[in-house]
Order: C-alpha cells, then structure tokens, then sequence
C-alpha cells in the first residue's frame, strides 16, 4: 500500500492533468484535502462487521420481521471513483439474538464507505447478517441514485437503481416477501 505522502503526490498529478497551476490558492492545499476527505468518505475498510454485530441481546420470543428502512448512505462508484447515494432498507426475522438498530445502519456505512458496486453493498449486508445472527431470514435492498449516470455517459438525473438480496424466509416464502414489501411502503413518520 501507498504511503500518505505518496497518495498526495498522486492527486496533485491528476491536478496537473487537468489545471496548468497546480500551486494557485485554490488549489496549492488540495492534495492534502483531498487525501484528508477520502480517509473519512473510505472508512469502511477501518471496520469489521463482525464486530459491528458482536453485542446483541435476548429476543425475547419475537419472531416478527425486524425492518431498518431508509438508511440514507453515500458510497462510491469503483468504476468512475463517482458518488452514488440512497437509501437502504435492512431486515430480519431473529431467532434467539436481536441486535441494537444503530448497528444495522452502522453495517451499511461499513460496506458503503469503500470503493464500491450497489450490487456488492446489498449482497454483503444481507451475508453478514446471516452469518453473524443466524436469523430465520434477511433481506437487503437498496435505491440509489448514481453520480456516474447524472454527470457523464447517459446523463439521466432520476434514474434509480435498486438492488436487493432476500436470505431464508425471504427467499423462500411469498408470504414474507409480501410483507416485507408492505413495511417499507408504508407510511413514514411525520416529524
């Protein structure tokens, strides 16, 4: 891996690319704000998830679905180092163990906060749940608007991508699904 020193000599690189005056105001301290900017935007790799959904507590018989929806995220594109953000929503059935719901969202910015694909956010979120509290089922799925299709190639502003994973239950009844579905879609909280 490259040193710090290294990392901020490649971004002032890519400046020269596009800007004659790399040593401007504007633009003398950018390097170092942008290696700055990206150790907080790709903290994601810091963490574990493992750890994240270490501390859970009795269920106390509940096996109703458990829905956190609307998690607002911001990642990015690995193909064309672009923000796309959204909103994920993330559920489970337990069995014996619940988890504390500022560990679902804290799970999303764990795979978010990386050099990302929607695709991969969804799917490991929903893996880690299963492997990690051993529900009857989980589900992931994800709305996301991408900065790779708003600002260059198609340039469409609207279009919204949504991925989803369905583990257990999820996958295998309708019944859960349809449910599921009915969750999310219902009314939100007014403030």
């Amino acid at each position: 891996m490259s040193s710090r020193e290294q990392a901020v000599d490649a971004v002032r690189t890519l400046l020269a690319y596009l800007e004659d005056d790399t040593e401007r105001e504007g633009l003398s301290n950018t390097p170092r704000r942008v290696i700055d900017s990206w150790d907080e935007i790709f903290s994601g790799y810091e963490g574990d998830a493992a750890a994240v959904l270490e501390s859970t507590f009795n269920s106390e018989d509940y096996d109703g679905i458990v829905l956190l929806r609307d998690i607002e995220f911001n990642s990015t594109c690995e193909h064309h180092l672009q923000p796309f953000n959204g909103r994920a929503h993330v559920a489970y059935i337990p069995i014996k163990r619940i988890v504390g719901i500022s560990k679902l969202a804290r799970l999303v910015d764990l795979h978010a906060r990386r050099l990302q694909n929607q695709e991969r956010i969804t799917k490991d979120v929903a893996d880690d749940i299963e492997q990690h509290l051993s529900p009857l089922g989980a589900a992931v799925i994800i709305e996301a608007r991408h900065g790779c299709m708003m600002c260059r190639g198609v340039r469409k502003q609207n279009a919204v991508m949504t991925t989803s994973a369905m583990r257990g239950v999820f996958f295998d009844k309708a019944e859960a699904r349809t449910e599921l579905m009915q969750l999310i879609r219902s009314t939100p909280l007014s403030n």
